[in-house]
């Protein structure tokens, strides 16, 4: 739970040190300007809100890793609800008023988060498990969502070393692979989650382990 709040913080301090022009920047979600990735956080914010205030009355069905289910596709941006993301960002206007609305309800959820027990289950997207494991699953969105903020932002700060570590850790468990020890925990990501392809000299790494070629790329947030 320490460290959802470590990764949190660091995601919205790196939003508000942005300056307005990155946000007309590319993302690293495809499709996805860095504006409409940060107005995706402030709607992953409020499902965390949410989800908090909502005990369940089962319990628990999922963990931090079940809880992600894996998909064979990147999302490219054309999906109704990533469109919708697009047209609510670009509503703003001025980008100022995006990031302070991500402060204010980024700040709200890392405060909530704080309060709640870690053993209550709670309800999300017909699922329940408990805050603890929610929380858990949430060092993985905003790892993976803070390394798209900084794709094409080279002065922009990074997540934390331990949000990548956990990150990976979980990603590896969750899709049964074992990425090469040699790769950077961000390269490890990226690869993982389609987020890039890997390089001839990484496939060839792959291959040495045998990781099968159809269990990448895999998205998960």
């Amino acid at each position: 739970m320490a460290l959802f709040s470590r990764s949190l913080t660091a995601l919205l301090t790196a939003v508000a040190e942005l300056p307005d022009t990155a946000f007309a920047q590319p993302s690293g979600c495809r499709g996805w300007l860095v504006r409409d990735l940060v107005c995706h956080l402030v709607i992953d914010a409020q499902d965390v809100l949410m989800t908090l205030a909502t005990p369940a009355e089962t319990a628990p069905t999922h963990d931090a890793l079940s809880y992600w289910a894996p998909s064979s596709a990147m999302p490219d941006g054309t999906d109704p609800y990533d469109a919708l993301t697009v047209r609510l960002a670009g509503a703003y206007e001025d980008p100022r008023l995006l990031r302070d609305h991500l402060e204010d309800v980024g700040g709200a959820a890392g405060r909530a988060a704080l309060l709640a027990h870690p053993e209550l289950p709670v309800s999300t997207q017909g699922k329940t498990l408990t805050v603890r494991d929610y929380l858990g699953a949430y060092v993985l969105e905003w790892t993976l969502h803070h390394l798209d903020l900084v794709a094409h932002l080279s002065a922009a700060a990074a997540p934390p070393h331990e949000g990548t570590a956990a990150a990976r850790e979980m990603l590896e468990r969750r899709l049964r692979v074992n990425l090469p020890a040699t790769w950077v925990d961000a390269d490890a990501l990226g690869v993982a989650t389609g987020r890039r392809p890997a390089t001839g000299a990484e496939r060839a790494e792959l291959d040495a382990l045998g990781v099968r070629g159809q269990m990448l790329p895999l998205s998960l947030g």
